[in-house]
């Protein structure tokens, strides 16, 4: 006895034209974000438009399409076109029309300042329904490879050595060019090509090396300050003690760029930096501060330090950009990267109670240890002091803790989830806007989580 199925008919027509809003469910996250950019004011975008032409496609159903796509981890604007036709979901945002990937390409780059700026107006949203409230914010750095291969890198003394090789060459072929009868060329060489090639390779390297030097001047300028600090206080100490201070005296910074500086001749702006793992590759240092209770990126900035430790002033600058919207962030939070006198007293300035780890401490203390509070601080004790006494108690290590179930999680959905790691574009400034539009799919997300908590 055959079984019973229910029938598969690909070719009987609609009786009626079928709806999108049919597609997918009333909670979907697609529907989420149409609702979302819906609200927002996109009037900079739309009376960017002159009117001429064919029909543009609207600026909402653009930006919905590109924050689906970040939130859903659909990246590439080749890739959004297929969504189009492929995806119920994409198919719903973006109206059942199919933009081209030259069109979405050509928005996204067009308008990557204005849509940077909708990051705080998502936010604003978010804060007005009462979903989120900025109390507590985890601070972390993550590196995000570069658009370019740290096999394009060129440092100062190979860029020398080349430089060299080429202007050889060119004397070579000018000699060729001047031979009366050109007997002593190969068969199908032409000397003005060989010349062009040469030459533009020279202006090349002539920009990498202008690169390489204004870094190596910007370097210098950090060291000396640094370094006149350090001999001033060496001074005020002999001064006062009337002895001379014990320990060599810093060494003075060198002035002009070294033998291993180097630039990209792809991103220029990008770095070598290390990654997990102990190796090194080309990127930058993506920040973001998260929202300790709903997860929510708010605040965020690329960076071209490797390491984390002068990402703190940034940081505290955007969260105080955002104060006016979010509310004040009373703690921060931050691994031993960030630490620094400076940093904890910078905390203060801004009227921010520091959570920044001063050391590595083992994975698994003695019980005793966990549960004993420390004796109290003393009354003159320095900021510095403070913040280690705070974290050594039972409410400070339990704030602490938040960090790794916080912003850590938030990178590594981030990057293995959505499977954002690497830049599309290229360039500081583009790859700050593409980082925010990152942030703002994650949001989207989370604000999608918690709307259906609510």
């Amino acid at each position: 006895m055959s079984g019973r199925f229910v029938s598969v008919d690909r070719d009987t027509a609609y009786l009626m034209p079928p709806s999108v809003q049919e597609w997918l469910p009333q909670n979907h996250l697609a529907r989420f974000v149409v609702e979302i950019v819906e609200r927002l004011d996109l009037g900079s975008m739309t009376t960017a438009y002159r009117g001429r032409g064919s029909d543009a496609f609207h600026p909402a159903m653009m930006v919905a399409l590109l924050f689906y796509g970040y939130a859903s981890g659909v990246f590439s604007s080749r890739k959004l076109e297929r969504a189009t036709y492929d995806s119920v979901a994409f198919r719903y945002v973006a109206a059942n029309r199919h933009p081209d990937h030259d069109t979405i390409a050509h928005f996204r780059q067009r308008f990557l300042q204005e849509l940077s700026a909708l990051f705080v107006q998502i936010l604003q949203v978010a804060q007005e329904t009462g979903v989120l409230k900025v109390g507590q914010v985890s601070l972390d750095g993550t590196k995000v490879h570069a658009n370019a291969s740290r096999h394009r890198a060129l440092s100062w003394e190979h860029a020398g050595k080349i430089e060299a090789q080429l202007q050889a060459e060119v004397e070579e072929l000018l000699r060729l060019a001047e031979a009366a009868d050109g007997s002593e060329l190969p068969d199908g060489m032409s000397v003005p090509e060989e010349l062009e090639r040469r030459e533009a390779r020279l202006a090349a390297i002539a920009r990498a090396k202008a690169a390489i030097t204004a870094r190596a001047a910007e370097r210098q300028a950090r060291e000396q300050a640094t370094y006149d600090q350090k001999m001033a206080e060496r001074a005020a100490k002999e001064k006062g003690s009337g002895k001379k201070p014990g320990g060599h005296a810093p060494a003075a910074p060198q002035a002009g760029p070294r033998p291993k500086d180097q630039v990209n001749l792809t991103d220029a702006d990008s770095r070598i930096m290390p990654t997990a793992g102990g190796e090194f590759e080309q990127s930058y240092n993506a920040q973001a501060a998260v929202d300790v209770d709903t997860m929510v990126i708010v605040a965020q900035h690329v960076s071209q330090n490797p390491n984390d430790k002068q990402e703190l002033a940034p940081a505290l600058e955007h969260l105080d950009a955002v104060a006016a919207v979010l509310g004040k962030v009373e703690v921060l939070i931050a691994d031993n990267g960030y630490f620094s006198a400076a940093n904890v007293e910078a905390c203060h300035a801004h009227g921010v109670e520091p959570y920044i780890a001063a050391g590595r401490e083992a994975h698994y203390p003695p019980v005793a240890e966990r549960l004993t509070e420390p004796s109290p601080v003393a009354d003159d004790a320095g900021a510095v002091d403070r913040m280690k006494h705070r974290l050594r108690t039972a409410e400070g290590r339990a704030v602490y803790a938040k960090r790794k179930c916080t912003v850590e999680p938030t990178f590594g959905i981030i990057k293995s989830v959505l499977g954002f790691r690497q830049f599309l574009l290229r360039g500081l400034q583009a790859v700050r806007h593409e980082w925010t539009l990152v942030c703002i799919g994650w949001n989207m997300k989370r604000l999608h989580r918690l709307h259906m908590a609510a």
